[in-house]
């Protein structure tokens, strides 16, 4: 039976991972799934902020490396990627979301698959890029997540916001347009580690799956590694 480390952008991610899916991922046969926020938090130019590749490549090979048995991969939001990640200047020149954040995930794929050398199984590595924010998942069902965040009252607004868009991860990434923004517009004083999660708990994984391809193809991707 397979272990899972996801590798994680911040303390939002690694709750998810740990109250929404540790739980369905063991169904599949993981006998481990956990998380580890990258890098040294204390070395980032803000906190919060995720760190640049070159530490962040460190992090994975290394514990690919300790634990021979392992399948790693990583959640980070293509909005605010450093320019220093492999693939992330390239896929600017990309047209859709979907385009960019698949390239920068084959990036960064081919980088630490070399790093690991010829006899590594390159199957043990799942990159994956969230397009463009974790907060563009929770749009999935704005009911629910209007709920989750105990605030009923703005389920209209949070469904105008989605119905701007094809699916919730193409929701856009400007500084002033991210999924997060929007949110932070509506419920000043959001706090995206707890409210986050509530959300995405009350929405549930098959909502999110339902609406978000991007994550549904890297949840099939870890299911069908468990074994």
């Amino acid at each position: 039976m397979a272990r899972l480390l996801v590798h994680v952008e911040g303390q939002t991610e690694e709750s998810f991972v740990n109250e929404v899916l540790r739980g369905h991922l063991a169904i599949w046969g993981y006998n481990s799934v956990g998380a580890r926020i990258v890098g040294n938090v204390r070395q980032r130019e803000r906190r919060g902020d995720i760190r640049v590749w070159p530490s962040v490549k460190k992090d994975i090979v290394n514990h690919l490396r300790e634990d021979q048995h392992c399948i790693a991969t990583t959640m980070v939001d293509y909005y605010g990627l450093p320019q220093t990640w492999p693939g992330r200047v390239q896929a600017e020149a990309l047209r859709s979301i979907a385009e960019k954040a698949t390239a920068v995930q084959q990036a960064i794929r081919d980088e630490v698959v070399a790093e690991m050398g010829p006899s590594f199984d390159a199957e043990r590595f799942v990159p994956f890029i969230v397009r463009h924010e974790f907060e563009g998942l929770l749009f999935s069902d704005c009911a629910a997540f209007s709920r989750g965040i105990f605030r009923s009252d703005l389920e209209a607004n949070l469904q105008g916001i989605r119905d701007q868009f094809a699916t919730p991860e193409e929701i856009n990434d400007s500084p002033v347009t991210a999924p997060s923004k929007r949110v932070k517009n509506l419920v000043p004083g959001y706090e995206k580690p707890l409210f986050g999660v509530l959300a995405a708990i009350e929405i549930g994984l098959a909502g999110i799956r339902s609406e978000c391809p991007h994550f549904d193809s890297w949840l099939q991707q870890l299911e069908s590694r468990a074994n």
